[in-house]
Formats: C-alpha cells, structure tokens, sequence
C-alpha cells in the first residue's frame, strides 16, 4: 500500500499542469504585468514565471496573427490594439508598463 501512496504522490508531483503558475496568479502576485504591445511581460526572473510569459504570449501572437488575416491588418497593429485595451482593464494592484517603460501598479 505505501508503495501506491508514493507513487501517486510522485505522479502529482511530476505533473506541470497541477502545478503550473497561471495568469491571473502571475498578475496578482506582480510577476508579470500587461503593455502596451499587446504581451505581457516578466517582472521576475525565474523559470515558472519566463516559461509562463512564453506560453501566453505564443498564444497571443497565434490569436493576433489570426485576427489581422481576417481584418486586413499586421498583427502588430492588432497587437497595439489589443495592449491598449489589456492595460486599460488591469486590475486593480497589477502592473502595467507605461509609454515609458516604466512599470506602474493601478
């Protein structure tokens, strides 16, 4: 029976998904925070929040890249676009980086 129980415990453990950092947890922990590009981008350095900000924004990039074929634009127009709307709707407490680079918190 111990052998099962250290199994699976070692199963949960090796799975990413059950323990892989999400957005909104990036956000609220002031990991990441939105710009005006249309990606996020890392606030800190470490492995789970750079292989996070990766991920999201290879995501983004499919969804504007999409979104420009189906509009007539580059995807980096539909890029600032969006970075505009995703730093206007930032939550409260999260960061967002400004026309100057610098990071704010609203």
């Amino acid at each position: 029976m111990k052998r099962k129980g250290i199994a699976l415990l070692a199963a949960l453990l090796l799975m990413p998904s059950a323990w892989a950092l999400t957005l909104d947890e990036a956000r609220q922990q002031g990991r990441v925070g939105e710009t005006l590009s249309g990606y996020v981008a890392a606030r800190q350095q470490d492995e789970a929040t750079l292989t996070l900000v990766k991920r999201i924004n290879d995501g983004r990039l499919q969804q504007y890249q999409r979104v420009a074929q189906q509009n007539n634009l580059t995807a980096s127009e539909v890029a600032r676009i969006a970075g505009e709307k995703l730093v206007n709707r930032a939550g409260s407490g999260e960061y967002v980086r400004g026309i100057n680079g610098q990071w704010l918190r609203k």
